[in-house]
This record gives structure tokens, sequence and C-alpha cells, in this order.
């Protein structure tokens, strides 16, 4: 297992935590991990890396060793603070950016954005979210304002060894040295000695603005670094495009970008970093170089 170093840094008033693997002089390669995810269950894919790179993963704020926001989070400021974290690491140079999911999205956000500040990006199962009619948004914002009364919380897990089962349970793929080695990073003991996500229960409310694909898209229009899609045949995200009218989506959606290679693994679900890490660093390295 490839040995990594932690770094907190300050970024937009917050304390953010960054998982650094590699030599200093490599090339710089920047992984942004996915919901309700942390920066070290990219483990698996960097020991799957077979050349030397300088590997950049931060915790989301109000995930993993981050700063929690404890109240509602906003996706805008993802995309904020990603350009915060290349202005620290990466002034001078475009950065590769690797994204898993709401790390994916974010990062396709920002290359259009921000296009000179990004020089090749993989998005790995982050295809933008699912279109939100309009008329669904008086039920989501009560149903917002219904768990904020309430208050948020995580399911508890006896021990760890209860988690990494659960963990299992989720994804039938994972070894159970991968899903203790989660389960570690992916959990938080509780002042009675309990475990939970190692993250800010405000990350379960429901957001009350509507996801406005329109904008996505606008954005993604203006991308000018070549782009892979990396998708697994067995996720739930590919299962939602089954079909004649979810095949036209998705096709839709990546040709809103001008350079873009699509890849779909077999035998792999939304984890596919997880499920098949060699192929997944394989493909990266093969993009990235």
């Amino acid at each position: 297992m490839k040995q990594s170093f932690s770094e907190f840094i300050e970024l937009r008033g917050m304390r953010i935590h960054a998982r650094i693997w590699g030599p200093i002089n490599a090339p710089q390669l920047f992984l942004l991990h996915g919901w309700m995810d942390v920066s070290a269950t990219f483990q698996f894919l960097v020991d799957a890396l077979t050349r030397d790179w300088r590997v950049i993963a931060p915790d989301w704020r109000g995930f993993g060793l981050s700063q929690w926001n404890n109240h509602s989070y906003w996706f805008p400021d993802y995309v904020a603070d990603l350009d915060a974290l290349l202005a620290h690491y990466s002034p001078d140079t475009p950065a590769r950016l690797v994204g898993h999911s709401m790390g994916g999205n974010a990062a396709c956000l920002y290359a259009g954005i921000r296009p000179e500040r990004v020089a090749s990006l993989v998005s790995l199962e982050g295809f933008g979210l699912y279109f939100i009619d309009s008329a669904e948004a008086p039920d989501r914002y009560a149903k917002w304002l219904d768990q904020l009364r309430a208050g948020p919380a995580f399911t508890r897990y006896a021990n760890r060894a209860e988690f990494a089962a659960r963990l299992r349970r989720g994804n039938t793929r994972l070894t159970a040295d991968q899903a203790t080695f989660l389960a570690e990073h992916l959990g938080r003991e509780t002042s009675d000695k309990q475990v939970v996500v190692a993250g800010d229960p405000f990350h379960k409310l429901p957001n009350p603005v509507r996801y406005r694909l329109d904008e996505a898209k606008a954005c993604w229009r203006r991308v000018v670094a070549p782009v892979l899609w990396v998708a697994a045949r067995d996720s739930f995200i590919m299962k939602s495009y089954a079909g004649k009218d979810g095949e036209a989506d998705f096709k839709d959606r990546n040709s809103c970008f001008r350079d873009i290679r699509v890849e779909v693994l077999e035998d792999a679900g939304h984890n596919l970093h997880h499920d098949q890490p060699v192929q997944v660093a394989r493909l990266i390295e093969e993009f990235c170089s």
C-alpha cells in the first residue's frame, strides 16, 4: 500500500484536509471524491497507478477531516473550493482533474468556468444530476424545512466491523480487506464509542434548489480540455439511462464537450474505482500522460 501524508490548509475561511501521495517533483494529479466519501478511499486507485504521480486529494468541506459547515451545503461552494485548492497547489499550471460522482460534477463545471486552469478532465460517473421539474419546488422546500427542524443524524453502528459489513452489503464487490480499510476512513467514533459516517449530517438534507441542467450544459460547452467520461455498466446511474430516451439524454450530455471520450467498464458499479481500480488507473494514466 502506497503511503500518504496529510496536510491541513485554509481555503476560503475553512480548514481543509488534503491527502497526498507520491514524490514532490512528479506530475500532479488531483483526485476529487464523491458525496459521503473521503479522500482516503482513492487508496485502491492510487495503489494501481504504475507511474510516479504527485496525487493530491482533498476532503471536501464537511467530509472526512475537513471542517464542517454545521448547516446546509450549497454546490457552488465546492466549485469555489476547487478554485482555491488549485490556486494553492497549482497556481501557475493547468491541472489534471479526476473526479468521482459529486467530484466529477464539480470538476466538469469548473473546467467550463475556468477553462484555462484545466489541462485534462476525467469524470468517473459524474455526468450531471437528474432533471428536476420546477413544479417540484414547493415540496422540495417543505421537505428541506421539515428536516432542518428535525435535525439531521447518521445511522450509528456498534463498531467498525459492523460498519464494514454494512459497506459490503451496499457493494458486494468489496473484499473483506477493502471494506475494513474503508470503514477505518469512512467512519468516525462518537463519544460513546459507536461509529458513524465521517461527515457532517447536514449533507443528508435534500437540496431545496433544483438542479439546473441547462446551466450545467452551458458550462460544459465552454470546456476546452480533453475529457474522459468513465461509466460503470452496473451502476445505478447508467441503469437510469437505459432505454431510448435515457440513451439519448446521456449522448446529449456528453455531446456538450468538444473533445470527449467515453469508456464503459464491465463488472463495476457506481464506485468503479473500488470495483476495478486497475482498469480505472490504466484509463487515467493513458489519458492524462
